[in-house]
């Protein structure tokens, strides 16, 4: 698979552990340039993601998770995104400004919505992901 930029949001509150959570951890930290794109970690501080995700995942996982890339932004997420770069947005909640600035960009392809109350949902995610290469 090409190596692509990606942005991945995800409520990390419910964000529990289980088989496709883990599987979609190996997906992304082998397969992509990963960037958090998180309120817990706008500031380009990773240790507050990092230290809530330790909660929910193995340490193996917790300690790859470590070469995730920071962002910064304030208002919007997509302040923090390239829109020259061939990036994937991965979120389970994206703000209409947010989307219009993809769309205004014609990247609104780019974004990647997830329903994390489906357990499967983040398997459908990596299985879209390959479709794309």
């Amino acid at each position: 698979m090409s190596l692509f930029k990606i942005s991945i949001s995800l409520s990390l509150n419910s964000l529990s552990v289980s088989i496709s959570t883990l599987k979609f951890c190996f997906f992304i930290l082998t397969n992509f340039d990963f960037y958090w794109l998180t309120t817990h970690g706008k500031d380009g501080n990773t240790k507050n993601v990092l230290n809530m995700l330790s909660q929910y995942v193995p340490n193996h996982i917790a300690k790859q998770l470590l070469a995730v890339k920071p962002t910064i932004w304030n208002s919007l997420k997509t302040e923090a995104i390239d829109f020259k770069s061939d990036f994937y947005w991965v979120d389970d909640c994206v703000f209409n400004a947010e989307r219009q600035i993809l769309y205004n960009n014609n990247c609104i392809n780019k974004l990647i919505l997830v329903d994390l109350n489906n357990p499967e949902e983040l398997i459908h995610v990596i299985e879209k992901l390959k479709e794309q290469d």
